[in-house]
């Protein structure tokens, strides 16, 4: 028996709707180097290919709503009366994403005066008398009235991501009607979202109730007057012309007349060739990455020598760089399972799967004889260090030249940057997998890979030069990131010693906390509860307690840490609610997550991501060390943290008020400048401007904590109602401190507006080493995203200038421990502070060397100050 040919009908409109907003919170994220938006076409892109495969269809039909009214507003003027018009950052991508369906092989239809889901409706009934199997996709839950035993109508949940199956016999189980009785159903209770009246106070529970007895709409009115006396059965005779009129409404017809049928609707595959020039105008990476290459697979077999004691003699002399890298399946290089290597030149590939080979005296005497061009530095340094092996010779880094190319393109996925500079991959980026089916592939494929890469790796160096010299950051390439990358890769294999029978000891004593403050709640409360869920926590503070509601959420009431700070003087169960989280997240963040994170060797090894950040500054994960509490309760975690030696000390140096020295520097302000170089304290500065005082002495600490927010609030942009929510004062208070500030300051604001204006007119700004940043939505007809645009133009010289200052001070810095021959070692950078970990007897010695190098990391026109301390712990050293 021959299977039934398959039919995908999809909801265009309703699809681009929910997959704009499924991505509405980073629409910053998601446009082009022209500034246009692709967020909903980037979500829409994604469920396609998730539904071709899914589905696997004969046929596919994409169906739009037509702009204007249809036969619905004719009978009902209201209808759909109530909806906001579309977006403009939306409605700039419908065209495209038409464009992109069809690019995917598929037939986009509207039609005047009928809705998507009549075209729908109508190529359904015509499929189902064909003896075709359908599946409708839609965020609308309307159209399930049209499931039946060969249509499944699947609505989307949560954004685009998942769906959920609506059949006769779902329909049956969740609402207990079928699916024609939708249409009844709606009638009763009409439609806020279409703008539907029904009848008056019939809501979903009853109009489903009244269904399921009366079956029809229709009987139930042939038997209204048979109804109890009530205020329902009142308004059921009073709103019958509403009740019929609605069911109309709701009726999706199923005979529209349109110009397009089954025959029309073949589903062709897509047009690969047309989709790469697609996606590569929308800057869209991911899916680029995804494409098959142009060649196919299997004739893009590369030559390649597989390593061996026997091969050696093969590796030829050269002049020429040559690529290499030491593959790892999974990203945390420093326990990830190391599968093979390749050592690439001009002319051939070497590749292995025994990454022991690397050991060989001949093998590392190569690679120290010759110059490497790898992807990631970082990441091969502190893997071949696992083997014993050193790569001194790294002189090219892929993956470090590309994001300083263009930092809002932060990939490590090779394949992905590879397509960012316009290299098509032969071969499959997704040769190892994902997720659960990560896995090694047979060596063959292995090997392909590895040669694949090598060469594209070569072809891509000479192309990144010339980028990187064509925006002045050769210098930032070579001087700054790739000399950091070592002195990280230093850092991270030195990694810093975890006390753990002194964290655990810190963790039971927040765990007896927390039992005091459980049983402090539950008095309060008069009942015990999950404190750990939202929602019996909502009950019991909105319901049982009635203090005043200040958010709800779909599911309920807020009880995020800002609506319980707006609450602590309502209860005082509150700030014991307030109190127990804290507590709870340092047992599970730094207690419970230290630990794990702990290697045989007692140490936490951290990986620095030196190309995420769009400013340049450093993060931290596995586990997140910039993250340890400077301040407050979590501040004691520090002391869990220990030299590896005995007889050693913790060392810490960090620079004071960087941003706003480098502020001073930028902008050139006379004020500012010449409090900084008279060691004045900068807040207290500010404060005698903003509030109106004459001396230094009177400016309280409460005054000096405001005007401390001012000073780093100008830095990130801040508005008079950002400031004002961040300290707690009216509106209007914060814009005369702004502008009490900028008559401070005035050359300040003169340099903000010229960022604005510059980054207007090129389409970026640059810190004082050049490190770029993109600022696509500067142009922005979105007034938010313009503003962030604005924003984020005044401060990234700022923060990324700061950021380059304390990397040239790594660099420099580990310079001179090799330089003095020091046991003293450099082991996290945690923002603008350094810790370093040495031997007793070098403590004086760090404390001159260590400032001195931070301070004259580079010339401004101001001073770089440094406070340095050190002691047994890190506790101890701040």
């Amino acid at each position: 028996m021959m299977a039934k040919e398959k039919l995908l009908l999809i909801d265009g409109s309703s699809i681009a709707f929910r997959a704009f907003y499924a991505l509405y919170n980073q629409l910053d994220r998601f446009t082009n180097s022209e500034g246009i938006h692709t967020n909903a076409v980037f979500a829409f892109n994604n469920m396609l290919d998730n539904l071709v495969d899914a589905v696997k269809p004969d046929r596919i039909l994409v169906a739009f709503d037509k702009s204007g009214g249809t036969f619905r507003t004719q009978l009902f003027a209201d209808y759909k009366g109530n909806r906001d018009n579309a977006p403009a950052e939306l409605l700039e991508q419908l065209p495209l994403i038409h464009e992109m369906i069809t690019l995917h092989g598929m037939a986009h239809y509207a039609l005047q005066d009928y809705e998507a889901d009549d075209i729908i409706g109508t190529l359904a009934k015509e499929a189902e008398a064909a003896g075709l199997v359908t599946t409708i996709v839609t965020g609308d839950r309307d159209l399930t009235q049209l499931a039946t035993d060969t249509v499944t109508v699947q609505v989307t949940k949560k954004g685009v991501a998942e769906l959920e199956a609506f059949t006769p016999a779902h329909m049956q189980e969740k609402l207990g009607i079928t699916p024609r009785q939708l249409i009844d159903v709606k009638a009763l209770m009409g439609d806020t979202s279409d703008n539907y009246p029904g009848v008056t106070k019939v809501g979903e529970k009853t109009a489903l109730k009244l269904v399921t007895e009366y079956g029809t709409l229709d009987n139930l009115y042939a038997h209204v007057d048979g109804l109890k006396a009530s205020k329902m059965k009142e308004n059921l005779i009073n709103d019958r012309a509403n009740a019929f009129l609605s069911q109309t409404l709701a009726t999706i017809h199923q005979d529209a007349p349109i110009a397009i049928g089954l025959a029309d609707l073949a589903y062709t595959g897509p047009d690969i060739e047309g989709l790469r020039a697609f996606y590569t105008r929308l800057d869209m990476r991911q899916a680029l990455a995804k494409l098959p290459s142009a060649t196919p697979k299997d004739t893009e077999q590369l030559h390649y020598v597989v390593l061996s004691d026997k091969t050696l003699d093969q590796l030829p002399a050269t002049s020429d760089p040559v690529t290499f890298e030491l593959e790892m399946l999974t990203d945390n290089y420093h326990t990830a399972e190391m599968i093979g290597f390749f050592i690439g030149t001009a002319n051939e590939t070497f590749v292995s799967s025994d990454v022991t080979l690397l050991t060989l005296p001949a093998v590392q005497a190569y690679l120290k004889a010759h110059a490497l061009s790898v992807f990631d530095a970082k990441r091969n340094l502190v893997a071949a260090n696992r083997l014993g092996v050193s790569l001194p010779q790294i002189d090219f880094d892929v993956l470090l030249a590309s994001y300083l190319l263009n930092p809002d393109q932060n990939s490590n996925d090779f394949g992905q940057i590879a397509q960012d500079h316009d290299y098509v991959l032969p071969f499959d980026v997704d040769v190892y997998g994902k997720g659960a089916k990560l896995k090694v592939p047979d060596e063959p494929v292995l090997f392909n890979h590895f040669a694949q890469k090598a060469q594209a790796i070569r072809q891509l160096r000479p192309h990144l030069t010339e980028d990187l010299a064509a925006q002045k950051e050769t210098e930032l390439f070579t001087e700054l990131e790739l000399p950091l990358a070592k002195v990280l890769a230093r850092m991270e294999i030195a990694g810093i010693t975890l006390d753990q029978p002194k964290l655990l000891a810190m963790g039971a004593e927040w765990t007896t906390t927390m039992h005091v403050l459980e049983e402090k709640i539950y008095g309060s409360a008069g009942l015990k509860f999950n404190l750990n869920s939202p929602k019996q926590l909502g009950e019991v503070l909105f319901d049982k307690l009635q203090l005043p509601v200040v958010k709800k959420t779909k599911t309920g009431y807020s009880t995020s840490v800002d609506v319980l700070e707006q609450l602590t003087d309502a209860n005082p169960i509150v700030q014991d609610i307030l109190d127990y989280r804290t507590v709870a997240k340092l047992q599970s963040t730094y207690v419970a997550g230290l630990i794990k994170a702990v290697q045989p060797d007692n140490k936490i090894h951290t990986r620095y991501l030196q190309t995420l950040t769009q400013t340049g500054r450093l993060s931290s994960v596995d586990p997140n060390m910039q993250n340890i509490p400077a301040r407050g309760d979590g501040k004691q975690v520090r002391q869990a943290f220990v030299p590896s030696h005995p007889g050693w000390q913790i060392f810490s140096s960090d620079y004071s008020q960087i941003e706003l020295r480098v502020l001073a520097h930028i902008s050139g302000d006379a004020a500012m400048q010449e409090a900084f170089k008279e060691d004045r304290d900068i807040h207290a500065n500010t404060a005698m401007k903003i509030f109106g005082l004459n001396r230094a002495a009177d400016v309280t600490p409460d005054m000096r904590r405001q005007a401390k927010a001012v000073n780093f609030g100008i830095v990130y942009g801040i508005s008079d109602f950002g400031l004002a929510k961040n300290i707690g004062i009216t509106r209007k208070q914060a814009k005369t401190f702004i502008d009490g500030y900028f008559e401070q300051y005035p050359q300040v604001r003169d340099y903000m507006a010229k960022m604005v204006t510059l980054a207007r007119e090129q389409g970026f700004v640059e810190t004082l080493f050049h490190r770029r940043r993109y600022l696509s939505q500067i142009h922005s007809r979105n007034f938010n995203l313009r503003q962030f645009a604005e924003r984020t133009a005044m401060n990234t010289p700022i923060q990324g200038s700061a950021a380059d200052i304390i990397k040239v001070a790594m660099v420099r810095m580990q310079a001179m421990l090799d330089a003095h021959h020091l046991q003293s070692r450099m082991l996290l950078q945690v923002h603008d502070e350094l810790i370093f970990e040495g031997p007793e007897a070098e403590m004086p010695q760090l404390a001159t060397l260590v400032p001195q190098v931070m301070d004259s990391a580079v010339s401004l026109d101001v001073p770089l100050k440094v406070e340095s301390h050190f002691g047994p712990t890190w506790f101890d050293a701040k």
